[in-house]
């Protein structure tokens, strides 16, 4: 028994050592092995609905990894065309702001320097859609290997899961299949419900902005569903944004309009409709713990730490719960 429990901390250790090493020899494509891991865990229960209705692995797996390139490229493709596109409107809608933005506390007026903000920004979308275009071909590079990760991932989905168990002892598996359970909820939720959520976003928002008449509704659209991704602030930042230029621009009815519009129908409506469908396996994560991870993560490790920072914030929770549940039933 102690060689067998010596011989599972070796190999603990070893696994540590070589996911180190791993993630060290490949970090320049961290970020897309990481999201590949964690969109095979989301895809793993299709996986097994068509394997148990007949289908074989290997079909059932490339068939799912299929649909999600499909996906992947139905979303990003128009995104990414459309800013590069309508870049020139972005920029025109930039520079309508005005140069200073006053505002009032306490009886005394204090000038914002918007017209600095608005230069920076300006440079900054240029400098995007030339890097947009100059990278094409080693995005479609990344996105061939998150293809072919998450492929492999659901040919053979359980080898790091019996790997997980061989490692652990008896006593300690249950709590591999809470934390198993809460990060299989928690990818649910930031990935199928907000990609359906944003997805609904755009025709709506499309809708209202075209209704109230501004130029650029489908760029308008387009950063509204991307939005819906940000906690908290989400499209009815946008909203706001578009009020308080409006306002200043003297369009006062369609800045009342848009700032109660936006964040009711396009910032609300689409989460109402979307949520109560797909609620069954959200994370049980609070908006705030959500909001925390999301811009920690985000301002600790980049783009994928809108996934990552969330994922450990519930998995700390988890942890916290399953304590508490020990502490309950532990005798005095």
């Amino acid at each position: 028994m102690a060689s067998l429990r010596q011989r599972r901390y070796v190999l603990a250790g070893l696994l540590a050592a070589v996911g180190l090493l791993t993630a060290a020899v490949l970090w320049d494509v961290l970020e897309v092995v990481f999201f590949a891991v964690t969109v095979a865990y989301v895809l793993y229960p299709l996986r097994q609905r068509l394997v148990g209705r007949g289908v074989p692995v290997r079909v059932a797996s490339a068939l799912v990894t299929t649909t999600a390139f499909l996906v992947v490229v139905a979303l990003l493709a128009p995104i990414g065309w459309a800013l590069f596109r309508r870049r020139g409107d972005l920029v025109a809608l930039l520079r309508n702001l005005p140069d200073t933005l006053p505002i009032e506390v306490a009886g005394f007026t204090y000038p914002v320097d918007v017209a600095s903000l608005t230069d920076a920004a300006i440079v900054g979308l240029r400098a995007f859609a030339l890097d947009l275009a100059a990278n094409a071909v080693s995005i479609l590079l990344e996105l061939a290997m998150f293809t072919l990760v998450l492929y492999g991932l659901l040919l053979r989905p359980g080898a790091v899961g019996k790997a997980t168990f061989e490692i652990t002892p008896p006593d300690y598996h249950d709590v591999i299949r809470a934390l198993n359970g809460r990060v299989s909820g928690t990818l649910y939720a930031l990935y199928v419900i907000q990609a359906a959520t944003a997805v609904l976003t755009f025709p709506v928002a499309f809708g209202v902005f075209f209704a109230l008449g501004y130029d650029d509704a489908f760029v308008l659209s387009v950063v509204a569903a991307i939005l819906q991704f940000i906690p908290v602030l989400g499209p009815g930042f946008l909203a706001v944004g578009l009020a308080a230029s409006d306002l200043l621009a003297g369009l006062t009815q369609r800045a009342i309009a848009v700032g109660i519009l936006g964040p009711v129908i396009i910032g609300l409506v689409p989460d109402l409709i979307v949520r109560p469908q797909l609620a069954s396996r959200q994370a049980k994560l609070p908006v705030s713990l959500y909001f925390v991870g999301f811009v920690g993560g985000v301002l600790t490790v980049g783009i994928i730490g809108v996934i990552a920072g969330p994922l450990v914030v519930a998995l700390l929770v988890e942890v916290v719960e399953l304590l508490s549940g020990d502490e309950a039933v532990s005798p005095e």
